[in-house]
């Protein structure tokens, strides 16, 4: 009888429609087209390529791959999101009735009394009694509230699944920007240690000139504090490589060590220019943004569920089991027992309790919206500013390169103009120098073309799924 009339009751509260309100994406500002690009749009898009086509070095996916099975940030995340799924089936479990089994004995003992004539009664008279059975308890939700806790609940498993994701995008991204990086301070200190060489066989030549008595000591001690100060940027460089190397065995989740990387091969150039696609699909791409969007789901149906405690809860109890008189019949039972019962509560007064609820699920709705609207707006922000640098880098990328051709000659021509009389060592010194100087700004212009690339591609929030 229990059972039938539950799923009666279910079928009732089923078809009931819950209050508050239901969903709906709220309207965004969405450019036309990201700043920085062409007049014309196309809906293809980098982040529609996956990460092992944009980044074409074995090196680096290798990496990847590894701080995609090993880090612990993205562990973390996933088990955050099986902590909320867990949380959710909770809630739901609300949704359906509790049964328990339960069973009670009692033994109770009457002492002799006497009666009012004077007559004693000597015996006492012990009574025994056991009920035993399942116990029904369930809120019958006709009103929604349970159902908007769990379309809650089911919001933030999302959010929590978005934000591993997110957690994923960042992690490939910051490998790649390492990885990079480390490409870089490994270009420039090849640079330093080429130019310390000509700077040692500067030094040999200007001592030679020295013990020969056509040079003076204040020639050699310049060239020396050059040579000096080229030297000094090697170990600083070397620190710089270890302390990345450091940051990426963390990403990679293993003990701080070397890390394995090309370097057989010049910094390569940066791959052809896709293009950033339509703006309005970084809605529906990038995680963080879809995050924020869950997490605004999840308060809009909290509003539904504050407004749900106005109405009344309709409670439904049963009990079915059996009843014994002493403990040797007590598991056999000498009687059945049932009982259904429901009750009713309706909030009369609450000095306010349920309206301010109402109003901080209200408030607390706006500030969703708030961060929704702000992660979006963040979104175009930063592609805009991964297209400006990858634009505006590879300008500097050009004069750089164009810088270390002239200098270069420069210094070949000083060289040959002090042989010949014509020029004093200042200028050997001065070409050298502003060799070297363009030397490592043209390296760290290469660095950062691709780091804007990989940036661009994680700002698009897109193509980190495994091969």
């Amino acid at each position: 009888m229990i059972v039938v009339l539950a799923a009666v009751v279910s079928t009732v509260s089923g078809g009931c429609a819950a209050v508050g309100p239901n969903y709906e994406r709220p309207k965004l500002p969405t450019p036309a087209q990201y700043r920085f690009v062409e007049a014309e749009t196309r809906a293809q898009s980098l982040a529609d390529v996956p990460w092992f086509q944009v980044f074409d070095d074995p090196a680096l996916q290798a990496l990847i791959r590894e701080s995609i099975a090993n880090n612990l940030d993205l562990r973390i995340a996933a088990a955050r999101v099986e902590e909320m799924r867990a949380r959710a089936g909770i809630v739901r479990s609300f949704l359906y009735p509790q049964i328990d089994a339960t069973a009670n004995y009692a033994v109770r003992q009457a002492s002799s009394t006497t009666a009012q004539d004077g007559s004693t009664d000597s015996g006492d008279t012990t009574h025994q009694s056991g009920v035993f059975g399942f116990q029904l308890s369930w809120e019958i939700d006709l009103f929604g509230r349970i159902r908007r806790q769990h379309e809650a609940a089911l919001a933030v498993v999302l959010a929590t699944d978005q934000g591993r994701r997110g957690v994923l995008v960042t992690l490939v991204g910051d490998v790649a920007s390492s990885y990079f990086l480390l490409r870089e301070l490994d270009l420039q200190l090849d640079i330093a240690r080429r130019t310390l060489r000509v700077n040692d066989d500067t030094v040999k030549y200007f001592r030679d000139r020295l013990d020969g008595g056509v040079s003076n000591r204040l020639e050699l001690d310049r060239i020396q504090a050059n040579r000096a100060l080229t030297a000094a940027t090697i170990p600083d460089l070397e620190r710089q490589i270890a302390i990345v190397e450091n940051a990426v065995s963390l990403l990679l989740g293993r003990p701080p060590g070397p890390i394995a990387r090309e370097t057989t091969t010049p910094l390569a150039a940066p791959p052809p220019a896709v293009p950033a696609g339509m703006p309005a699909s970084l809605l529906d791409r990038r995680p963080d943004v879809l995050a924020a969007e869950q997490l605004l789901v999840a308060a809009n149906a909290d509003i539904g569920a504050a407004k749900a405690l106005f109405y009344p809860s309709i409670a439904l109890t049963g009990f079915l089991g059996g009843v014994a008189g002493d403990l040797t019949t007590f598991l056999g039972g000498t009687g059945a027992v049932w009982s259904v019962g429901a009750g009713l509560l309706q909030p009369v007064f609450q000095a306010g309790r349920n309206k301010r609820n109402l109003e901080a699920a209200r408030a607390l709705y706006d500030q969703a919206l708030g961060e929704y609207q702000k992660a979006a707006l963040n979104g175009y922000r930063e592609v805009a500013d991964a297209l400006v640098s990858i634009q505006k880098l590879a300008l500097v990328r050009t004069e750089r390169e164009t810088g270390v051709t002239v200098l270069t000659d420069a210094a070949d021509l000083a060289r040959s103009r002090y042989d010949s009389g014509l020029a004093s060592y200042i200028e050997i010194l001065t070409a050298d120098q502003e060799l070297f100087a363009q030397e490592l700004l043209l390296a760290q212009a290469r660095g950062a073309e691709l780091r804007a690339r990989a940036e661009i591609y994680r700002a698009l929030g897109g193509g980190w799924q495994q091969p």
